[in-house]
């Protein structure tokens, strides 16, 4: 499956030879809901035929459209679907994404893909990753206020000690009888001498670096997630005197994450995450108020564009679920209004935070309720 994040960090969705096929559709986890996915799934596809053969010759959408098809026969896809899905298409690119938000049905066929939807999740403020930690093995989760997911490893980051130490382990850890209980609460009991238990917390520091370093590299890093650590207390303060991870935050988890539900540790994660995410869209909104009386920040679109289009937006704050269908001319910033059934136009807040992150600007979706402003955009400047 697809990685999104990795996919933006790569620059893989900015290299698109047009026509580019975008379709979002909502999916279910679980039977019977999910029985009607792959049936909503094909009438997108019929959409997005339809929007093809306006402009493309029948062969050539054939051939975009082989895949989509293949997809809808997969049985064993759709048994495992999360609660909404993307696929983006071109030539010689067919890029699935499962996730963990629900998104509105839409297909879209025009020069670039249509990405907000899977944007305002990557750049929505309430996501985060939780590092399940014991002395022994781990396990990595990613979520939001209303759901939380395990996901898989990437390759080269070691499941348990003895992946990651090998030969190297030392015997004290073959004589651990047991590193936590029901909510945490037991204590790790070693047999034998003082010595071992010394070798003991050596491999832990050993396992903890390289815990460290893999989840660091191949996963916050691409994805830009904070990191919760879930753990005993004393792993917790040795975890964090090796780490060198800048998005591991102070506040976590106290307990083992083993003892705890996929449901209790997303219940225990918000309570640890909230307090900073309303901080973070408080500080963002006070500083677009203080901006903007000094010609530092704007709301109406023409100028946002204008000015993203100059790469002078440092941080673009979007609507969620609001759509603006038009095109920006990417060398003026002038915006055309449109209609989305036309395969040449897209929507103008998916352009317009496209050009900003181009531009090594941030993005953030705002929720609708916090949004300070009524036309769908905040810009702050850099100038």
């Amino acid at each position: 499956m697809n990685t999104f994040d990795k996919d933006i960090e790569a620059g893989i969705l900015e290299r698109c030879a047009p026509p580019c096929l975008s379709l979002y559709q909502p999916t279910h986890r679980h039977y019977p809901e999910n029985q009607q996915d792959p049936i909503r799934f094909g009438n997108l596809v019929k959409l997005l035929e339809e929007s093809l053969r306006q402009k493309y010759p029948t062969q050539e959408s054939t051939l975009l459209l082989e895949p989509f098809l293949a997809l809808a026969d997969d049985r064993d896809f759709w048994n495992h679907a999360l609660d909404g899905l993307a696929v983006l298409a071109a030539a010689g690119m067919f890029r699935v994404y499962r996730l963990q938000r629900s998104v509105a049905e839409l297909t879209v066929v025009a020069d670039s893909f249509h990405t907000k939807p899977l944007m305002r999740i990557r750049q929505s403020a309430d996501r985060y990753q939780i590092l399940g930690l014991s002395s022994h093995a781990i396990t990595l989760y990613e979520g939001n206020r209303d759901v939380l997911d395990a996901i898989e490893l990437a390759q080269g980051i070691p499941r348990t000690m003895t992946e990651a130490l090998g030969a190297e382990l030392t015997e004290p850890h073959m004589t651990v009888a047991s590193y936590g209980g029901v909510g945490g609460s037991s204590s790790p009991m070693h047999h034998g001498h003082g010595g071992k238990e010394a070798d003991a917390a050596i491999d832990d520091e050993r396992f903890f670096r390289a815990i460290d370093r893999g989840i660091l590299e191949h996963h916050s890093q691409p994805a830009g997630l904070p990191l919760i650590l879930a753990t005993l207390p004393e792993h917790r303060q040795l975890f964090h005197e090796v780490s060198h991870n800048p998005f591991l935050i102070d506040e976590g988890i106290d307990s083992n994450p083993e003892a705890l539900s996929i449901d209790e540790l997303r219940t225990r994660a918000w309570q640890v995450f909230e307090p900073r995410y309303l901080a973070q869209l408080d500080a963002l909104i006070e500083q677009f108020g203080n901006a903007r009386p000094h010609d530092l920040g704007h709301d109406e679109l023409a100028q946002v564009a204008k000015a993203a289009v100059d790469g002078r937006v440092a941080t673009l704050l979007i609507e969620a679920n609001r759509q603006i269908p038009g095109r920006i001319d990417a060398a003026t910033g002038a915006i055309t209004l449109g209609d989305l059934a036309n395969p040449q136009i897209d929507d103008v807040l998916d352009d317009l935070g496209a050009l900003v992150l181009k531009a090594g600007g941030k993005v953030v979706i705002i929720p609708t309720e916090r949004m300070p402003t009524k036309t769908g955009v905040a810009a702050l400047y850099r100038y």
